[in-house]
């Protein structure tokens, strides 16, 4: 039996929007460490040394240390298991191939129970990561066996079935590091760039500008071959044929030696090179037959295959295949030899992570090529017999330095005749330094979707960012995909302030999409009623391609649920710090560690977006400190002491002069709208009069941060009707 409990992992939760702990989803656990709490690290014989050797890395973990080896000194110098259980977690991530660093473990006020996160970038992946590692962790607790390879391998499982392709990724990292947002709309590789109107689309490395006629095109090889010719593009002359004799006939007419393959295939799969004879034709029609709808014969083009990247009319990428060859040794099999010369290259592998395929015998164009030399895969090739495996499919020596003008001009005029935004074209030829028609090069195929790892992890030269040049295709410089977004948190009339923020952005002339508890709304339509102050609600607004502003209402438990539904926002409004009572599930127990969530709304404003707080409440307005923005307080007293010192510092502040809303920016003040017609209407629809104040002032606040004018403003706070709804007069009203 186990000398020690099992620790208890009373919720799991995923936040997939910024949060309490930091800006990106993470997993949080809630962990009762139950007796083990009484056990620190260096307090349980052997488990320092039998968790390092489980996971030697850990000692490149730096910790609260600040440097390598820190994590380590923690363990020695005694840290709870909960801290060991994140540590853990992250390097099973590591290993994986799902690198992260950002983990937190904070005691609660029950003893024994702590809160600790990581960063996950899946849901899926981070809950069996978290899995394993418990696992992993009490193994080395109660000195068990545990097969870490075999848990990092269902991790990786995972990663490759959840998270996005090498490709994906490598696009998303790209429109992160131009902090352009994105979303994931499903399981695979279908992800929006930016926000509502000004969203872009990609799935892998199509876009939403990759015509589908030209996808059609590229499928059919034949007829591209035809509008590129037509053009001057140099191709080789072609016949489709549908039979093994017609296919015989075609390399009659044509001249040996030519090539056989799919009509519509890809990735080089069913394609046979240098055919010379009537026998290797006919295989070779079989086997392309079994990989596309038809069968071309086609000239073959002497020299090297190579793969060029187009994005937006301009070659971004070059690599250059090389075929694959084994040798004899006299002893070894075919397959042996395949496997010890040739897979045994830590560049090959079967998942797409790796810029080299592994080669298998059942294949049928290796199988093909392999019995063109009399050879079979138990066959033994005499000790120094130079063997050709693959002719094909290798491309993943980078050459974009190397291409010529001319060249690229070709490839270029091939993916705009075709019509992709983004092409792969395949041209073979002996030197991409040279043009092609000079020797006798040409272009063999346009393909839509191309992959990019080729380009991303070239087995030999230099790595190109091809992500960066989708993400650059899709957005022009300085272009960010954002559209204003207004996130409003608190409880205090919040959905009202949501509701008139709306409305004014409406009136500027802007589509807007509303999210709050009265509903789901774009422009004055409503369509959902019930409450949508929610992540699932403001997700459902960024993804509308009608929407040109977005209002979403959050409260504390929106935050501690789930997260925000936004990454950054254009206003970020905080109201008020009540209803701490209903987050005690979250360890919150008293209206002052509200602050620590409700910041989370002015985290995420954008540097050149603004933060609207409450200054009649001190510890809101001390929220101002952690806007990256500019800030504008708002306050019924015109005397209240943050106010104060906020416009005689010159900065921008909304508050009353009698029963008039006045715009302040430092002591100069523009009249605007009137609170008392406010009010009336407010109690006409049932919303407590006593908010209207502090409703109205933020609202007019969030819409001079909108950079709406008093005009504007004005016009709009007289002709809003608060509509009640099924919870009026509630706090939330």
């Amino acid at each position: 039996m186990p000398a020690h409990r099992d620790i208890q992992l009373l919720r799991v939760n995923y936040l997939r929007g910024p949060n309490v702990w930091t800006y990106r989803p993470v997993l949080e656990v809630c962990l009762d460490l139950g007796e083990l709490e009484d056990f620190p690290s260096h307090t349980l014989p052997g488990f320092n040394d039998r968790l390092t050797a489980m996971l030697p890395a850990l000692a490149e973990h730096h910790c609260g240390v600040g440097e390598r080896g820190g994590f380590i000194e923690r363990l020695r110098e005694g840290t709870w298991l909960g801290h060991a259980l994140e540590h853990v977690v992250i390097e099973l991530l590591n290993l994986a191939g799902m690198p992260t660093g950002f983990g937190q473990t904070r005691s609660t006020s029950q003893r024994g129970v702590y809160r600790m996160v990581f960063r996950a970038r899946d849901e899926t992946v981070a809950r069996v990561t978290l899995a394993e590692g418990h696992q992993l962790l009490m193994a080395a607790v109660n000195a068990l066996p545990f097969d870490v390879g075999a848990a990092v391998g269902r991790i990786r499982e995972h990663v490759d079935s959840f998270y996005f392709g090498p490709s994906t990724a490598a696009i998303v990292a790209a429109a992160t590091d131009r902090r352009i947002p994105y979303l994931r709309l499903n399981d695979g590789n279908l992800v929006q760039l930016g926000h509502g109107a000004r969203q872009r689309r990609i799935w892998t490395a199509e876009t939403d500008r990759t015509s589908a006629i030209a996808e059609g095109i590229a499928g059919d090889k034949d007829l591209t071959k035809t509008l590129l010719k037509a053009l001057g593009v140099p191709v080789p002359e072609g016949i489709v044929v549908d039979s093994p004799a017609a296919a015989w006939a075609a390399a009659e007419d044509i001249g040996v030696p030519v090539v056989v393959k799919p009509t519509d295939g890809n990735h080089g799969r069913g394609v046979t090179l240098d055919l010379r004879t009537r026998e290797e034709i006919e295989a070779a029609y079989l086997v392309a037959r079994r990989h596309g709808s038809g069968v071309i014969v086609e000239r073959f083009v002497p020299g090297d295959e190579h793969r060029l990247l187009v994005v937006g009319g301009h070659v971004a990428a070059a690599a250059r295949g090389e075929t694959a060859w084994i040798v004899g040794d006299g002893q070894s099999t075919v397959t042996q030899l395949i496997d010890h010369q040739i897979n045994s290259d830590p560049r090959r592998g079967l998942t797409e992570d790796f810029p080299l395929n592994r080669i298998r015998l059942d294949d049928a164009v290796v199988t093909l090529d392999l019995q063109r030399q009399g050879f079979s895969g138990d066959a033994v090739p005499e000790k120094g017999r130079r063997v050709l495996v693959q002719r094909n499919g290798n491309v993943a020596t980078d050459c974009t330095d190397d291409v010529h003008p001319e060249v690229a001009r070709a490839v270029t005029l091939a993916a705009r005749v075709v019509g992709l935004d983004i092409a792969g074209v395949d041209l073979v030829a002996s030197d991409i330094s040279q043009p092609l028609k000079a020797q006798g090069g040409a272009i063999v195929e346009v393909n839509a979707g191309p992959g990019l790892l080729p380009h991303l992890h070239p087995a030999e030269g230099t790595p190109r960012p091809v992500g960066r040049a989708i993400v650059d295709h899709l957005f022009a410089p300085g272009e960010s995909g954002r559209i204003p977004v207004v996130g409003v948190a608190g409880t205090r009339g919040t959905a009202t302030i949501a509701r008139l923020v709306a409305w004014l952005a409406h009136l500027s002339g802007r589509r807007t999409g509303l999210a709050c508890r009265d509903g789901l709304f774009i422009g004055t339509r409503q369509v959902q009623a019930q409450d949508s102050a929610n992540w699932e609600s403001g997700h459902r607004l960024l993804v509308n391609r009608d929407v040109e502003t977005v209002v979403i209402e959050n409260d504390a438990a929106v935050i501690l649920d789930d997260g925000l539904a936004y990454d950054r926002c254009r206003v970020g409004i905080v109201t008020d710090l009540d209803g701490w009572q209903a987050l005690e599930k979250h360890d919150i127990h008293e209206a002052a560690q509200l602050p620590k969530v409700l910041r989370t709304q002015i985290d995420v404003v954008l540097d050149d977006g603004v933060g609207v707080l409450h200054a009649a409440d001190p510890r809101i307005a001390e929220l101002a400190g952690l806007c990256d923005g500019e800030v504008i307080l708002y306050a019924a007293d015109r005397n209240c002491a943050a106010l104060v010192a906020h416009r005689g510092a010159g900065r921008r502040a909304v508050s009353l002069r009698g029963a008039r809303v006045v715009l302040c920016r430092g002591p100069s003040e523009t009249p605007c709208a009137d609170l008392a017609g406010f009010t009336q209407r407010c109690t006409a629809a049932c919303i407590d009069a006593t908010l209207a104040a502090d409703v109205l002032l933020a609202a007019v606040a969030a819409a001079w941060a909108l950079e709406l004018g008093p005009e504007l403003i004005t016009a709009g706070v007289e002709t809003f009707q608060p509509a009640p709804s099924p919870s009026a007069g509630m706090a939330g009203h």
